[in-house]
């Protein structure tokens, strides 16, 4: 793994954008189009707006949305549908964007997305980490063996009130206890990972991804075994990191 830092999150941001546009760019020259995997949250927001200024012909890529919450409707503040079609979606020319609809039955919506992103080879996935170190919605002890690219997960304590602190819901009652997941194994499929983390209360999640051994304990921990993954970090996310590390 990659691991870059940086002493702000917009200098984060930009740099994780810069190398994603770069490698989308690079697909596109290579194949004539390109597939992506798109986040959301609080730590892609930066990355995010320095990502729709670079120059790439979004009109040859595909887009996958990660995860979503069950039972959330579009216009809900904290739906990840209306975050990536403010932010991203409605501000360049994309081939296609695949978003997870959370209000069907999501056993048919896991079915459905599935073989549609099984007919891509997924150049670039912009991800995250969350504060109990999931990656997606995949909440410890995560599922590293599952084929399904996408999945039905249960949300643990933590990871809800990461959300509520986040202010995307104003009590932990209201905020979802399932969503659907990209898998485990279907992110690692990705040709590169670009993996942005910023703010001090992802230091502890940052620090037992990189140092601690690879578990289903600590989800992010799989990104250490991947081929080529990247990991942004802001002087606070990195705080708590062992001096070399």
């Amino acid at each position: 793994m990659e691991l870059a830092q940086f002493d702000t999150k917009a200098a984060l941001g930009k740099a994780a954008a810069e190398n994603g546009a770069n490698l989308i760019s690079r697909a596109i020259d290579n194949n004539g189009r390109a597939s992506i995997i798109l986040a959301t949250g609080a730590s892609q927001f930066e990355m995010l707006s320095a990502l729709i200024k670079e120059k790439v012909n979004w009109s040859r890529v595909t887009a996958f949305h990660l995860d979503e919450y069950i039972g959330i409707p579009l216009t809900h503040p904290a739906s990840f549908r209306k975050y990536l079609k403010e932010r991203f979606v409605d501000k360049v020319p994309l081939k296609t964007f695949h978003f997870i609809n959370g209000e069907v039955d999501p056993q048919g919506e896991c079915e459905r997305l599935s073989p549609l992103i099984g007919q891509h080879h997924i150049d670039v996935a912009f991800v995250g980490i969350g504060e109990n170190a999931h990656l997606a919605f995949n909440d410890p002890p995560a599922d590293f063996e599952t084929e399904a690219p996408y999945i039905v997960v249960e949300l643990d304590e933590a990871c809800r009130m990461q959300q509520l602190g986040e202010g995307w819901f104003s009590s932990l009652e209201e905020v979802p206890q399932k969503a659907i997941s990209m898998s485990i194994r279907q992110i690692m499929k990705s040709k590169t990972i670009i993996c942005t983390v910023p703010d001090a209360r992802k230091a502890r999640a940052v620090k037992n991804t990189l140092e601690e051994i690879v578990s289903p304990l600590v989800p992010a921990s799989i990104l250490t075994t991947h081929n080529d993954a990247w990991l942004y970090l802001d002087q606070e996310s990195s705080s708590l990191l062992n001096k070399g590390a």
